[in-house]
């Protein structure tokens, strides 16, 4: 009887096992996490994002980064202009994680603001991940060494919450 009973115990458990496995192998990854960390010495890759960004970024955001006059204050439309990405601005103050959801999924969505209205549109249908990241990068290449630092600060801060 103790025989059979240890038998049904390793039976439930080898199954229990086999169910959990299946079942994590089944749950993708969360859509909106950065792919990778950005990488601002990868030629390759800030090459594209260098090419992504003049295609997709520049006409808001500027070509030297610069991004529209007065982007703290609310237009006639109560939506912010679009801020610069250079050091001067406050992009380098987001974590990898922060910047590409907001670049993947929009600002309102990124942020849980349902009523958020923003001139930042969504690219999740228009750049792949590795596009996403790989603008990123490039914006990051651009900023000065000791703002990369304090950015890659704030990252490790971010995966130390987690």
């Amino acid at each position: 009887m103790n025989k059979r009973r240890t038998m049904l115990v390793l039976a439930a458990l080898l199954l229990v096992g086999v169910a959990a496995a299946l079942l994590f192998n089944a749950i993708k990854p969360d859509a909106t996490s950065a792919p990778d960390k950005l990488r601002s010495d990868d030629r390759r890759l800030l090459a594209m994002g260098e090419t992504l960004y003049a295609q997709h970024c520049a006409a808001c955001h500027g070509v030297q980064l610069q991004g529209q006059a007065n982007w703290r204050e609310r237009d006639a439309q109560g939506r912010l202009p679009a801020p610069p990405h250079d050091a001067s601005g406050h992009t380098w103050h987001h974590a990898d994680e922060v910047l590409f959801r907001i670049t993947k999924l929009g600002v309102a969505e990124a942020a849980g603001l349902a009523n958020y209205e923003s001139n930042m549109p969504a690219y999740a249908k228009v750049l792949s991940d590795e596009e996403i990241v790989a603008t990123l990068s490039w914006i990051k290449s651009t900023w000065p060494a000791d703002v990369r630092s304090k950015h890659d600060e704030i990252n490790a801060f971010a995966r130390a919450k987690r």
